[in-house]
């Protein structure tokens, strides 16, 4: 099982080319990706995004939060703050709900390695 980011479901569903495309391809094919709920909220702003890709995006399984959630957010937030760093609190939610449910993320955002060195964040 993965969890996509935002910028990896926007280059599949713009046919882009990459190792993380292909990957979620598979992921897709074989019903072994999860959404998280921030990722599918940014991705349904798209005022220009097609019926078809949001019914399809729609369809994948949402990740549940698991109690505690937000002051883990919050806490991991502070974290990386705390070390001079500058995580976006869209990142934060995603990343605490792959490291919540144990599930690799896969991106194309490099922000996502401060979390994978100081919380755990699984990258593929």
């Amino acid at each position: 099982m993965i969890c996509a980011d935002s910028n990896c479901w926007i280059a599949y569903l713009s046919g882009d080319e990459g190792q993380d495309v292909e990957i979620l391809d598979h992921a897709v094919i074989h019903g072994a990706v999860v959404m998280a709920p921030v990722v599918l909220s940014e991705l349904l702003s798209d005022p220009s995004l097609e019926a078809q890709d949001e019914a399809d995006l729609c369809s994948v399984t949402l990740m549940e939060l698991q109690a505690g959630y937000w002051e883990r957010a919050g806490k991991l937030r502070a974290l990386l703050i705390a070390k001079r760093l500058k995580p976006r609190l869209a990142d934060t939610l995603i990343a605490q709900i792959c490291i919540d449910n144990d599930i690799p993320l896969i991106t194309r955002d490099k922000d996502f390695r401060h979390f994978a060195k100081h919380a755990g964040l699984q990258l593929l």
